[in-house]
Formats: C-alpha cells, sequence, structure tokens
C-alpha cells in the first residue's frame, strides 16, 4: 500500500465472523455555531463497534493514519473488542467529517482527499479465515481509489463463502456526478446476498419512484433480500415473490441519530448468526426474520438515545426488548 509505514495493523487478534470493508475517520458533530464534537466513527467502523459489543468476533479492514486521530481510531476499535488484525497504517492524513443535523436529516462536510483510509490497498491480498460468515461494505468507501477497488476485489473473492451485505450509506455532499455513481451502486448490488437502505437514500437516488418499488427493483440486481429503515416508521423486509414484511420500530427520546443505521447492521448481522442464519435470506422463515429485525431496531432505537454514534452493549439492549416485551 503507498504510504505504509511501521507495519500494518496492531493489536487485537481473534477468530473473527464478521468483516466490515470502508473507511474509518472523525467525525465533529455540531454544537452550535462553530463548536464541535469530535467523535471516532466511519459507517463500516462504527458497524463493527456494534457487532462486537454486541457479542460477534468483528473485524476492521481499513487504512487508518499513524497521526494523533488514527490514533484515537484504533484506540477506539482496541477499546471495544474490535479486530485490528486487518488494518492498515499509514503516514497519510485521516479523514475528518463536519456533522450537523437539520430538519431531521444528517449533513456532512468531508476533508479527506489523500487521506489514509481512502488509500485502502493492502498488498497481498488478505485470505480471510473460514470462520467469517459476514462481509460488510459500503458508504463513501465505494467514491475513492484506490480503496474502492481493493474493498471489491476482496468482497468478490470471498463472497462464494461468506453472506455480503451492502449499506449505500449515500453521502450526496462526495457524489457531483450521480451518473457516475451509479456504475458504483450496481457493482455493489451485484456483490452483495443482502443490502439494508434507508428510505432517505432511496428518495436521493430514485426521486420519481415510490421507496418500495425503488428497493423492490434492487431484487433484480443481484440481492436475495432488501431492507429499507425508515426511522421512526418502521423497518421493511422484500424479497422476491414474497409479501413486504414489516415491523414498527421502538420510540425513544431521541438525542442524535448518528450511527442509528450501523447500529442496525450490526446488531442484525449478530442476530442472524445466533439465529443459524447466514445464508438462504430469500427462503429464510418470517419469524426468524421478525426476531433479527425486532433486535436490530431495538438496538438502532438505543443508539439514538445518546450522542453520535454509541452502540448499545449486549446487556443493554437485552434489558431494553425485557422491558417492551
Amino acid at each position: 500500500m503507498g504510504g505504509v509505514a511501521r507495519g500494518g495493523g496492531r493489536g487485537t487478534k481473534s477468530a473473527m465472523n464478521i468483516v466490515c470493508f470502508g473507511e474509518a475517520l472523525i467525525d465533529f458533530k455540531a454544537q452550535g455555531e462553530l463548536l464541535f464534537q469530535g467523535f471516532v466513527g466511519g459507517s463500516p467502523l462504527n458497524v463493527a463497534v456494534a457487532a462486537a459489543r454486541l457479542g460477534a468476533k468483528a473485524a476492521l479492514a481499513a487504512g487508518v493514519s499513524y497521526d494523533l486521530f488514527g490514533e484515537a481510531i484504533v484506540a477506539h476499535l482496541e477499546a471495544n473488542g474490535v479486530d485490528t488484525s486487518l488494518v492498515e497504517r499509514s503516514d497519510a492524513p485521516s479523514t475528518l467529517a463536519f456533522v450537523a443535523e437539520s430538519g431531521g436529516d444528517v449533513d456532512f462536510t468531508f476533508i479527506g482527499e489523500g487521506a489514509a483510509d481512502t488509500r485502502y490497498d493492502p498488498q497481498p491480498r488478505p485470505t480471510l479465515p473460514p470462520e467469517v460468515a459476514f462481509l460488510e461494505f459500503g458508504s463513501i468507501s465505494l467514491l475513492r481509489e484506490p480503496g474502492a477497488s481493493a474493498i471489491d476485489e476482496l468482497i468478490a473473492a470471498h463472497r462464494g463463502r461468506c453472506a455480503v451485505i451492502f449499506d449505500p450509506n449515500v453521502r450526496p455532499a462526495l457524489i457531483p456526478d450521480r451518473a457516475a455513481y451509479t456504475p458504483k451502486l450496481e457493482r455493489a448490488l451485484s456483490l452483495s446476498h443482502l443490502v439494508k437502505v434507508s428510505a432517505q437514500d432511496l428518495r436521493w437516488l430514485y426521486p420519481d419512484v415510490p421507496i418500495e418499488a425503488a428497493a423492490a427493483s434492487w431484487l433484480d440486481r443481484g440481492p436475495e433480500a432488501v431492507i429499507v429503515t425508515s426511522g421512526a416508521e418502521g423497518v421493511r423486509l422484500l424479497r422476491r415473490e414474497q409479501p413486504t414484511l414489516t415491523l414498527a420500530t421502538p420510540r425513544v427520546e431521541v438525542a442524535d441519530t448518528v450511527g442509528a443505521g450501523d447500529t442496525f447492521m450490526g446488531a442484525l448481522m449478530v442476530r442472524l448468526i445466533e439465529l443459524g442464519a447466514t445464508g438462504g435470506f430469500a427462503a429464510l422463515e418470517a419469524p426468524r426474520w421478525r426476531d433479527a429485525l425486532r433486535f436490530a431496531a431495538a438496538a438502532a432505537a438505543l443508539n439514538c438515545t445518546r450522542a453520535g454514534a454509541n452502540p448499545p452493549t449486549r446487556g443493554e439492549l437485552e434489558a431494553f426488548l425485557a422491558q417492551r416485551g
């Protein structure tokens, strides 16, 4: 990898069963005026942390800087029990994202040209251990090279024995050319067995198409199932030739929505593994789907009760579910 210095990943190594590919960065959350508070973030990183806090053996495959922000990122991963053996360290700077909520939506501004996570390009490509059940990818890692191509190659090389889950997690500020983005999206869909997408993302991608119709169209592009999250409006699961499965989401006092979708994704994979459902998503029985979606939606709701991406621990989530009955 260009710019690699002083070795690769370090720290926690375990028998991983979930690997998340993509960006690792610092989110600076607006606190008012020009006051910002920093949080370790990046969608795939948040997914890995969410899964690890719920008991999975999760790993992050990403480029991380040796700068002070990169040191904070690695410390955060290790403190949360995320395997860092697939992290590639670099002297390139860390990506910084400035985050503000407006009208219920989250707006991002990114500073990340030539950043360490964009330059993720491990040589030789690692071979993942046989116990890996899920590969998760998406978000801004699709947009920047050489990282996007490296992740594509790694997903393609392992998808025959691992279930692939994709979350586009669209960031319009980084997509100046929608037409150029479309082939990247189509490629990601073709690699995926399961997709999780927000209603907000579908509205941006297909402004003239009803949300459920837009999601259903993806089933012809490769995925066996598509999950649409709509915040307080609930969750929908779409599969070919089967009725849409809908689930209400828990009502909570929302402090912050940052990281909710990532927490949902991490929790979903954890619960699917526990249910023995790491493939065959089109034929998976409705009761097991409802169990997994309820678990994931509850985790996402708990994340929304506190600032930044801050997924619940297993104890917190089980207590919350027990209270809800």
